[in-house]
């Protein structure tokens, strides 16, 4: 009984909040006045012909260390449950490779899926897409070589590596900001020719350090995964 008329409640307080939503806001003209802020300058004045890359990096670049931080718990702590050390099992090593298919597959996707997600990386202050979205394409290019050939894995000391780097430069990019009495993660290097590979400043290096971390996470991740799968 509690439970039907807490939702009876519940709904009836969605349907208050669109109600108010509604009446208080005209139909085909939303208020937006940072992101109608944000239209009108970023472009000038960050260089990046995709915005959204400019509010991701540029205008709430913290928010944006945030988001990678959180990403890095979580790694972490899912590398500590399924981090058990395997050695040589013989469990792992006994693994028979795939089929034909799949190897030929994994061998034809590898070097496609590396390009692809080092172009939507790269090209992510001009296009829709970026270092989240090609990180995970990264990840995903060298995790299917190895359900491909369980018997090759690739060290994960190396992935750690690349993640530590690759989020240093994140930061130290921030923090030469400041140096020169700028904002946090300002972008520098001017913003070049609005629409070329070359524009937007520091903003495709950020995003080349943010593909490069995710996709290290993700792929340190997901061997993980298929180690504990392995040992079990």
């Amino acid at each position: 009984m509690l439970t039907r008329y807490g939702a009876l409640l519940f709904a009836a307080g969605f349907a208050f909040l669109l109600f108010v939503l509604f009446t208080s806001q005209p139909l085909g003209a939303p208020t937006m006045l940072a992101g109608q802020a944000v239209l009108n300058e970023a472009a000038g004045t960050v260089g990046a012909a995709n915005i959204v890359t400019a509010v991701v990096l540029a205008y709430r670049g913290i928010d944006t260390l945030g988001e990678l931080s959180i990403l890095f718990a979580a790694a972490t702590a899912v590398g500590l449950v399924l981090g058990r050390s395997h050695g040589t099992d013989a469990a792992a090593t006994a693994r028979e490779p795939g089929g034909f298919i799949l190897r030929a597959g994994a061998d034809l996707l590898f070097p496609l899926l590396l390009v692809v997600g080092f172009y939507i990386i790269v090209h992510g202050h001009l296009t829709p897409g970026g270092g989240f979205q090609g990180g995970v394409v990264l990840a995903a290019a060298f995790v299917l070589p190895v359900l491909a050939r369980p018997s090759e894995t690739i060290s994960h000391s190396a992935m750690a590596w690349v993640e530590g780097l690759a989020g240093g430069v994140f930061i130290v990019t921030g923090l030469l900001a400041l140096a020169v009495d700028r904002a946090f993660l300002t972008p520098l290097l001017g913003t070049g020719q609005l629409g070329t590979l070359l524009s937007a400043g520091t903003l495709p290096l950020l995003y080349l350090a943010v593909g490069l971390k995710v996709g290290a996470e993700l792929a340190n991740l997901l061997l993980r995964m298929t180690e504990e799968e392995s040992g079990t």
